[in-house]
């Protein structure tokens, strides 16, 4: 059954992002359609997977990691200075497969890559 998970890491902080917004959206530009907004727990991972069984589709997805608010609501001098929301747009085009999508940031860089 295919799946689509995430995991925020706080690299400035050296752990999880606990509590960052994440939204997730099917399509891309003025064609993009909100599917769900939900908050990495304490492990920097949502609750739930994002998608999975049916809800997995063969188009263009993004999730967009809400960076900006993250490190503003911790109180981070540089918060909001240089990244705000940060949308990571990807195929998929196996929708029994499983798809990972973590994303490695502080309030001035990111790294992003197709986990397992």
């Amino acid at each position: 059954m295919g799946r689509l998970t995430t995991h925020v890491l706080d690299t400035a902080r050296g752990m999880p992002a606990a509590g960052m917004r994440i939204e997730l959206l099917r399509g891309t530009g003025l064609q993009a359609v909100h599917q769900k907004t939900l908050a990495a727990n304490a492990d920097g991972r949502t609750e739930a997977p994002l998608l999975e069984g049916n809800e997995m589709a063969a188009d263009t997805w993004q999730i967009v990691f809400h960076v900006g608010e993250y490190f503003r609501g911790l109180g981070h001098p540089d918060a909001g200075r240089f990244l705000d929301d940060v949308p990571v747009v990807f195929v998929i085009d196996e929708p029994g497969a499983r798809y990972h999508v973590p994303l490695l940031v502080s309030p001035w860089s990111y790294s992003t890559y197709k986990g397992s």
